[in-house]
């Protein structure tokens, strides 16, 4: 057995409560459609299969040997992907969880996001194995407060059967909310009477990264100037971003080897929106396939972001955010995208 748990947001930025939980009216009927089934006896539309497995291997980046050639097995963390019924959905039959939505719509919490998932596996996903699930409305939250605006949090579970036998429970979260309204613009100022300075207001925070056993090492190296990419102790392979284990050959051995700093966009999105305090939308954020092999996402600096192109040279720096945080970025190289 094993669990896993994927962010979709930060606690610390988005999803911390800044008021007391509300219980209302709206809660109780809520509260009612805890337990009852949001899927019954639904079937995969697709057996487990090769082709499904490395379209999902390509996309991680997961070359481990046990998700090909004979004998492959699904990786765990597809557990999820088998259930999915894609744009048609499963049935025509309205749900529980249809009728929860609806009932948090037209009380004006028509927005929703993904918070966070927890799976756990109790036996391997093989070839031709054919997937059977329910899915249950397993609890609703009391109104909450939050960064993004007022409402629920709600979460369902999957149990996920292989053959008739368990194969894994997959629980996700959401927060279904009304957007909190936008802040007013601040007055302008009042012409004084007499010249005098005015205060500026203080400088949006950049968010803070998470630092935990895991990646203490990273960010220590970070504030050395060094980019530190792990090496498994056993087989040598190269990771990052840090792992507490091979992905490779699962060895928990490990030793660092320091970036040599050259590297080319591999991939890149550019973010428009939504502006976020700290940060100055529009703006290349790229998948930086460095020197040594491996790939890492960051800022693409020095550069126009409509000027960043895949297979553009680019070279490490730190760039300093604020007087508390320091962070390794990628400024295109001499003489590109100008």
């Amino acid at each position: 057995m094993a669990l896993t748990g994927d962010k979709y947001l930060t606690d610390s930025q988005i999803l911390r409560p800044e008021g007391d939980e509300v219980t209302d009216e709206l809660y109780a009927r809520l509260k009612r459609y805890e337990g009852r089934p949001a899927a019954r006896s639904c079937e995969g539309k697709d057996l487990v299969n090769e082709p499904m497995i490395r379209h999902w291997c390509e996309a991680m980046g997961d070359t481990n040997a046990a998700y090909r050639g004979p004998g492959a097995v699904a990786p765990p963390t597809m557990l999820q992907a088998w259930t999915m019924g894609g744009l048609s959905g499963h049935s025509g039959r309205v749900s529980a969880q249809d009728e929860l939505f609806a009932l948090l719509d037209a009380a004006g919490f028509r927005s929703v996001v993904a918070t966070d998932c927890e799976q756990e596996y109790l036996r391997q996903l093989r070839p031709g194995d054919r997937i059977t699930f329910d899915t249950v409305i397993e609890s609703v939250s009391p109104r909450k407060t939050t960064k993004l605006g007022t409402g629920y949090f709600i979460t369902t579970r999957t149990d996920v059967r292989a053959g008739g036998e368990p194969a894994g429970t997959h629980r996700f979260r959401i927060l279904k909310y009304a957007p909190a309204p936008a802040p007013r613009p601040a007055p302008a100022p009042r012409p004084p009477a007499a010249l005098r300075p005015v205060a500026e207001p203080p400088a949006a925070v950049r968010p803070r990264p998470v630092v935990n056993r895991d990646n203490e090492g990273f960010w220590q190296g970070v504030a050395r100037h060094q980019l530190l990419i792990q090496r498994c102790g056993g087989c040598r392979t190269l990771r990052l971003p840090w792992l507490p284990g091979c992905g490779a050959c699962g060895s928990p051995e490990w030793d660092t080897v320091a970036a040599s700093g050259s590297g080319t966009v591999f991939s890149y999105v550019v973010m428009h929106h939504p502006p976020f305090p700290a940060f100055d939308p529009p703006y290349a954020v790229g998948l930086i396939e460095l020197a040594e092999g491996v790939r890492f996402v960051s800022n693409v600096v020095g550069v126009p972001y409509d000027k960043v192109r895949i297979g553009m040279p680019v070279d490490l720096v730190f760039l300093r955010v604020d007087d508390g945080l320091e962070l390794p970025v990628f400024r295109a190289a001499a003489g590109e995208g100008v």
